[in-house]
């Protein structure tokens, strides 16, 4: 039995490569649909107890900042019992480099490291002024360009994995 209680021991995965990339992405995108809600309950939330009055109130930064750390308890609360709601409907697990379960502070790590996927794109668009579709452009741009730099890693892991120690690995349910 692993360190965390009811949480069952993984089964022996294959080293090697990672679940498609073509997987991975529909669990990405699947958890960006199921992050609508933890963006519209923090939000709204933040709101209330903030008495904010309408979106132009001045605490965006403040708002953003509330959001971030309401995204890193998020992953990294599920990331260190293995798997997201959407990793488990795409059964993909993340597990150390040695196959176990990862640390709180190793998931925290691959928290702030996960954020290469849009800080890049954002932070080379703040000095131009483009339009919302120019921008949208140039972040999916690099959204592909990076999922497809895992192409380049020996177990086609993505970046933020291999610089955290993490990777994500097949993991069927076992059976009852």
């Amino acid at each position: 039995m692993n360190s965390v209680a009811n949480t069952p021991p993984l089964p022996p995965s294959i080293p090697g490569l990672a679940p498609s990339l073509r997987r991975r992405m529909a669990c990405w995108i699947y958890e960006g649909m199921l992050l609508f809600a933890v963006v519209f309950i923090a939000g709204w939330l933040f709101s209330t107890i903030g008495q904010m009055r309408n979106a132009m109130d001045g605490r965006r930064v403040l708002l953003q900042g509330f959001l971030f750390i309401v995204f890193g308890v998020y992953f990294v609360w599920f990331w260190h019992k293995g798997q997201t709601l959407a990793m488990k409907t795409w059964h993909i697990r993340v597990v150390d480099i040695a196959g176990q379960q990862i640390s709180q502070w190793r998931a925290l790590a691959r928290y702030a490291l996960s954020w290469l996927w849009l800080l890049p794109p954002l932070a080379a668009l703040v000095p131009f002024k483009l339009s919302g579709g120019e921008m949208t452009v140039i972040i999916l741009g690099w959204v592909v360009f990076y999922a497809l730099l895992s192409r380049l890693h020996p177990q086609r892991q993505f970046l933020h994995d291999a610089l955290a120690g993490t990777r994500l690995i097949s993991h069927a349910p076992m059976s009852k």
